[in-house]
């Protein structure tokens, strides 16, 4: 996946919406997300539909279960042709090491393995719901931070955090290991949605975004092709800084 261009989330719920909406963009090749939302209406046969028309998929399906079921499901995703597959770090070194090993083993001969990152704090997630639904008592950024540390030491190739977090991971992990950023919203666009954690995509690239994702600012813009390219620009200026 090219890092210079934002991530769409495609929070649709048909396939024809979501393929209605990408007709928007013939002469792009583009990140998409393609969440729960999606996958579990739709099935896989879209994917490869979004494959074909030349775009990047990352794979949001957040799986957490037992070591032996996650490595089994990640053997059947690494099938299907995506680039960015993720699992919550909540459910342990061993169930992301687990995941790793599926995703490796399903991936056809020839092929590289899709990009493996875990889910560290939602963005939707402050650090008192942290402490009082979660029961953790360090703050955000530490928990953040550890998560961070056993998803890079269970091999896998990054995070999902909030941009906030970004420089605090690449400091307790090192300068590769990935950082995928939703909660991106332009400096003009003033609706927080269910977003707490947020940040423009100029100071994301400050803080050490490696990807970002972007959804409603771009997908219920009224022009979502020109939304899309001034949230290209402002990332992609922001990173030659």
């Amino acid at each position: 996946m090219d890092k210079r261009k934002p991530i769409i989330a495609l929070d649709f719920a048909s396939k024809q919406a979501t393929l209605d909406w990408l007709d928007q963009f013939p002469d792009q090749s583009l990140n998409v997300k393609v969440g729960m939302t999606l996958y579990y209406s739709v099935g896989p046969d879209l994917l490869t539909t979004i494959k074909d028309r030349g775009h990047d998929i990352f794979l949001d399906l957040k799986l957490h279960d037992i070591p032996n079921t996650v490595g089994g499901a990640m053997t059947q995703l690494a099938k299907l042709g995506v680039d960015m597959v993720n699992v919550h770090a909540a459910g342990g070194r061993q169930m992301m090491t687990a995941a790793k090993e599926g995703l490796d083993r399903g991936t056809p001969a020839g092929k590289q393995s899709p990009l493996l990152i875990a889910v560290t704090q939602l963005t939707s997630t402050s650090q008192e719901t942290m402490q009082a639904d979660q029961l953790i008592t360090c703050t955000l950024e530490e928990s953040v931070s550890h998560y961070a540390q056993i998803s890079h030491l269970a091999g896998l190739d990054g995070v999902v955090c909030s941009p906030r977090e970004a420089k605090l991971i690449k400091a307790a992990t090192g300068p590769d290991f990935i950082t995928v950023c939703p909660g991106i919203r332009p400096a003009n666009y003033t609706n927080r949605d269910d977003q707490v954690r947020i940040m423009t995509p100029e100071k994301a690239a400050q803080n050490g975004c490696d990807y970002i994702v972007v959804g409603r600012p771009i997908t219920q813009a009224p022009d979502p092709y020109q939304s899309y390219l001034n949230i290209c620009q402002a990332w992609q200026e922001a990173l030659n800084d």
